[in-house]
Formats: structure tokens, sequence, C-alpha cells
């Protein structure tokens, strides 16, 4: 089998996973209640541990010698393929929660597919993934019902919070050459295949919600920005200098 398709298979869904638990740790400590401080950094443990499972297969599929805290810690934002939803700034908590609740609506159809991938590796870590994905999506969306359907601010909060997001959704749902290539190796779902899935969800919840859906063009997808592409948003690059600078400034530093 072409290991191509399957690298990148295994890079962008480790991406995504590594980008948002980043994104959703910095709530640690911060959160407004005690439980969403611990609800929080769970979530982002999850999906920092989802990342190793997936960039460990990348390494593995690539075969030069890099690991996951390698791909993770000393590429360059060129070379990372996360979505731009998922690199988006936490603003308040209402967008953490929007984010999270797209993010988690795509990510579990997405996982469901691969579980039967063609490739056992694939599978294996799609069934393991899978199971905290359904937990995210259940607590995301009863959230988001909650405020959105809570008091005049924060449903006016919530409601924000999508029209800023929502149109990060098209390059979730618009394949482009590698996904095609990735469905035509038998190691995933066509995105056309789970986007039903996705779309009623998030229509349920919004309405649940009382949210407005916004229209979304599709700027991400044909505009200058587009992070399966390696293409990102100036955030990125200080959410990397972040996440990497121990790495960068002691080069094979161990504990």
């Amino acid at each position: 089998m072409n290991a191509g398709p399957l690298f990148e298979l295994a890079l962008r869904m480790g991406d995504n996973a590594l980008i948002l638990g980043q994104r959703v740790s910095a709530w640690c400590g911060h959160a407004p209640v005690l439980e969403e401080d611990i609800a929080m950094a769970n979530v982002g443990l999850d999906l920092i541990g989802q990342a190793k499972l997936w960039l460990t297969l990348a390494g593995e599929v690539e075969g030069a010698g890099r690991d996951a805290d390698a791909l993770a810690f000393l590429r360059d934002s060129r070379d990372f393929r996360n979505v731009l939803l998922v690199e988006q700034p936490n603003g308040d908590y209402g967008r953490t929660l929007m984010r999270q609740f797209l993010f988690d609506a795509w990510h579990l159809p997405i996982l469901k597919g691969l579980r039967q991938s063609g490739e056992a590796r694939v599978a294996d870590i799609a069934g393991k993934c899978a199971k905290e994905a359904a937990y995210h999506l259940d607590r995301s969306s009863d959230l988001v019902i909650r405020l959105g359907d809570g008091t005049a601010e924060s449903r006016a909060r919530m409601q924000a919070a999508l029209d800023f997001l929502f149109p990060f959704v098209a390059e979730m749902t618009a394949a482009d050459a590698i996904d095609d290539e990735i469905a035509a190796a038998g190691l995933g779902p066509r995105l056309a295949d789970i986007t039903r899935e996705f779309s009623d969800t998030v229509a349920a919840v919004s309405a649940a919600a009382t949210l407005a859906l916004p229209s979304a063009p599709a700027r991400t997808v044909a505009g200058p920005w587009r992070g399966k592409a390696g293409r990102h948003t100036e955030e990125f690059g200080r959410l990397l200098a972040e996440m990497q600078w121990m790495q960068r400034a002691y080069p094979g530093v161990s504990w």
C-alpha cells in the first residue's frame, strides 16, 4: 500500500488532536468553575493522548526516524496539517465550547468511518479514540444547548461564537486531493459520506440551543488560508512558539 496517503491521514488526525489539545489545556486553572476546569483538562489530555497515537503511526509509516515528539515539537508551521478551526484562539468560554462542539460533531463520524479502514492500525486507533470522542460530543452538545437556551447574555455569547467559527467548517467537510487519495486507498471514509451526520448534528444542537446557523462562505477552502495544506493563520505561529519552545531551546533534552 502506498505510504503517502497513510502518512497524510495520520498527520491530519494527529495534528487536529494535538493543536486542539494545546488550545484546550490553556484553560487549566482558568475555567469559570472547578468542575469545568477539571473537565476541560481531561478533554485536553484525551486529545493529546490521541495525538500521540496518530503521530506515532505517522512516524512509523514515514520511516525517517521521527517519533511522535519530533513530529509534534520539531516541525515548522507549514508542515502541520490541522484544520484551521482547531487553531482558533480560545476567546471567551462560549467560543471555546462552540469550537469544541463543531470539532466533536465532525470528529466522531470521521472516527467511526476510520474504524472500517482497510489498514488495521488505523482501525485500531480510531476504535480507541471514538470512545472518547463520543463522550466529548455528548458533553459539548449539552453545554452548547444549556448556554444557548440560557440567559440573554449566554445566548448572545454562544451566537457570536457560532457566527465567528462556522465559516471554518467548510474546510472540514470539503475533500481535497489527499482526502480523495485516502478514500481511494481504502484507508478512510469519503468526506461526503460523513458530512450528513455532521450537518444533522450541528443543525439539531443549534435548534435546541435556539441558535441561528449562519450562512458560511467557503473562505477556508478557496481563500489564502487552508490548514490541511499547511497554510495557517498568524495565531498558529504564536501557538507553536509556546508549544515548542523548550524542545527548540534545548535540542534533544530528556527528562
